[in-house]
């Protein structure tokens, strides 16, 4: 029998890269005529951050691996070590979509496409955490089925940080991992979590260590990798050192060579777990545990994008400039000043804008 296309188009990827590589057996040798699909972001001096181009991209790979026939799993990665993604680029926000709502509904479109996408592929989609998981990238993160992390990874949001709103995702979906109240925490608060951390609370399927001192495998050495009490009575595990310790640990890490070894072979065992099912009785599984997050994001999706949209024209335009146009060392705006200024009643403006963020600053 001649099978059909189910495919949208035919494309060549030119923002990311996507490959199948062959699923592994039980005794880890390749299955013939049988892969996991590879989608990887790929833009590492950006640490990974997705483009108008790149997002598009990614929702024709998910398209195309649901409906590959000989794929088992989808693996959503990136390249290199230091970020999985740190969410939309800035820069392009920045030069472009900030004070052009109506350009930004439409690029909040194709994101929320990119999220349903992942949600309702018909594969596992397994989440290999290379590095850094933040703001957008956190988000697409979570909307995978399972998350498998290299411990110097870390975890959160910068939204209110920079002008914006976890509406992508993190709004909808981390308060099922975490509860509300860490949910709450990280999304306002804006501290990251360490891969310790985010394994404790419910984030991760698992963590492997990614430096390796004189050959041999060690744990991330700028955390606290086992639980203790704190003096609120608090458990306390992952949380970074200070002091004396997190300087030992800087000069430990300085010795260390970074390999990804071990989380390859952590997301492989998971593939691998996954070939032996029948694979109408996964899918389902998958659709029915993911119709938690459905139930959020279906909800909210579009009234967030309408929202997301208007403020590109007040706090976004300013976060995001301030984020890419400010000096190294300060790239928020003036938050106190910021306040003032509208208690007495000030309206934005481009005149606003400037007298808060960093880039007009004179010394």
């Amino acid at each position: 029998m001649e099978l059909k296309n189910h495919n949208l188009v035919a494309y060549d990827y030119k923002e990311i890269i996507v490959e199948k590589r062959a699923c592994l057996d039980k005794k880890g040798k390749p299955v013939e005529g049988l892969y996991n699909k590879w989608i990887i972001l790929n833009n590492p001096g950006q640490y990974n951050s997705y483009t108008t181009g790149a997002v598009k991209e990614v929702i024709l790979a998910f398209r195309e691996a649901s409906n590959d026939r000989d794929v088992v799993a989808v693996i959503f990665t990136a390249v290199g070590d230091k970020a999985f993604c740190t969410g939309g680029n800035t820069k392009e926000y920045a030069e472009y979509y900030a004070g052009n709502p109506g350009e930004y509904k439409q690029y909040m479109r194709l994101f929320n496409d990119m999220v349903s996408n992942i949600l309702m592929c018909d594969k596992p989609v397994i989440c290999r955490v290379n590095g850094m998981r933040i703001g957008g990238g956190q988000e697409i993160g979570m909307a995978c089925d399972y998350s498998i992390a290299q411990d110097m990874a870390k975890f959160g949001q910068a939204g209110p940080k920079h002008g914006s709103v976890p509406d992508g995702g993190s709004t909808d979906f981390l308060h099922l991992f975490a509860g509300v109240e860490r949910a709450m925490y990280s999304c306002t608060a804006c501290d990251p979590w360490s891969a310790h951390e985010a394994l404790m609370y419910g984030l991760l399927t698992k963590i492997v260590p990614s430096s390796k001192l004189d050959g041999k495998f060690i744990p991330n050495p700028l955390v606290q990798t086992d639980k203790w009490i704190d003096e609120n009575g608090n458990i306390v595990y992952g949380k970074m050192k200070n002091g004396e310790e997190l300087s030992k640990g800087k000069e430990t890490l300085k010795k260390c060579e970074s390999s990804l070894d071990l989380l390859d072979e952590a997301v492989n065992e998971l593939a691998t777990r996954l070939l032996y099912t029948f694979p109408n009785c996964l899918s389902k599984t998958l659709q029915s545990i993911r119709k938690k997050k459905l139930e959020h994001w279906d909800m909210n999706k579009e009234n967030s994008r309408e929202w997301l949209g208007l403020n590109m024209m007040t706090e976004a335009k300013a976060g995001f400039q301030a984020f890419n146009d400010g000096p190294k060392d300060n790239r928020e705006v003036d938050f106190i000043l910021l306040r003032k200024l509208l208690a007495e009643g000030r309206m934005w403006s481009d005149e606003l804008i400037r007298e808060v963020s960093p880039q007009y600053k004179k010394d």
